[in-house]
């Protein structure tokens, strides 16, 4: 029977595979498969949120003005360098579809976000994925050998999703230094706010030597707003209005603009949650390495767990425990785990003791 077919390139491409979220037949589960902030919104966040409520029979502001603004506040740049999105996954798929279509070629690293070629593809564009080094970390002369008079984007992963290294500021210099003016760059910055490293790349201070680099982040992570979607890109206005014009009208909700805002006025408070979670990162790591494990550095709010062809055992039998204890497994690659709260965070590394 005849019917609508897809394009060949949405029909062909991978699909998102989210964290695994348990049995409602079971006890809650241990979830560290989504890298989700185990704090909840700060009382004055969800105060806005609730307020929202309220007025959900509106439209919200469909330019989000005032978030623009306060973001662009926020890094030191006018509003008009700032493009906001449902998550910072959606506000780099404006830029994917403001810059690349058909014929052109999306460079990355892989295994990186996994967003990245579905992305790509559904813009038409060609994925071209540069393999990580042994260490979990970005290949960038690969990265700029596989640039072709086809490339169009480049997109880098700083910490890494899902293997946690980040890079570091001298390394995407020389890069950048090697891509062509006329080839965007963008770094995505989703878990910089856990970074500790001095050395690794400030995409912020980057873009005022870069014209053709953009930076996104997100609210979901450190802010502690995932289940709200909100992130946005930054940079120079003149590559940012185009993306502008690719986001969909009214894609972020007047809850998420409101929780946006607030969360930045609540920074300092919020922020001493990211450090309980960079300090239980600290404390979980040197544990993982006395149960054998081999964990590239991390700089994000999860580790990476090499376990190769075992994968998929591993993931199982935790997934099994009771209460089950959620990773995000990779088939044949290995195990990215959420950073969660000490208790979480315990019985994580109790149940890769009994099961190793």
């Amino acid at each position: 029977m005849d019917r609508p077919q897809p394009r060949p390139a949405i029909a062909a491409m991978p699909r998102y595979v989210p964290g695994a979220r348990g049995s409602a037949e079971r006890l809650p589960p241990i979830k560290l498969s989504s890298n989700e902030n185990p704090y909840p919104p700060l009382p004055s966040v969800a105060q806005a949120i609730g307020a929202q409520g309220q007025l959900a029979h509106l439209y919200p502001d469909m330019f989000a003005v005032e978030l623009h603004e306060r973001i662009g506040a926020f890094l030191g740049l006018p509003a008009a360098s700032v493009a906001v999105g449902g998550g910072s996954v959606a506000a780099l798929q404006h830029v994917l579809q403001a810059y690349a279509g058909p014929g052109d070629e999306v460079i990355f690293a892989w295994r990186s976000f996994e967003a990245y070629p579905i992305l790509t593809q559904i813009t038409g564009a060609t994925p071209v994925q540069v393999p990580l080094g042994q260490d979990g970390r970005h290949d960038l002369d690969a990265m700029a050998g596989a640039i072709t008079d086809a490339t169009r984007v480049i997109v880098l992963c700083s910490p890494n999703n899902p293997t946690g290294p980040a890079l570091r500021s001298a390394e995407v210099e020389a890069f950048l230094a090697r891509v062509p003016s006329r080839v965007l760059v963008g770094l995505d910055e989703a878990y910089v706010e856990f970074v500790r490293d001095p050395d690794v790349v400030d995409g912020r201070a980057a873009l005022d030597r870069h014209r053709n680099l953009l930076i996104a982040r997100t609210f979901s992570k450190a802010y502690g707003l995932a289940g709200l979607r909100v992130g946005y890109v930054a940079g120079d206005p003149e590559l940012i209005a185009p993306v502008r014009s690719c986001v969909t009208p009214f894609s972020v909700s007047a809850p998420a603009q409101a929780a946006a805002i607030a969360s930045l006025d609540a920074q300092d408070e919020l922020l001493e949650r990211v450090e309980l979670v960079v300090a239980e990162r600290e404390r979980v790591v040197p544990a993982l390495a006395e149960l054998g494990w081999d964990v590239p550095e991390p700089q994000g709010n999860f580790v990476w767990l090499a376990a190769g062809e075992r994968t998929a055992q591993i993931a199982g039998a935790l997934a099994d425990l009771e209460p089950a204890v959620l990773v995000r497994p990779f088939a044949g690659e290995g195990m990215r785990v959420s950073i969660g709260t000490p208790e979480q965070n315990d019985a994580l590394l109790a149940a890769l003791g009994s099961i190793r």
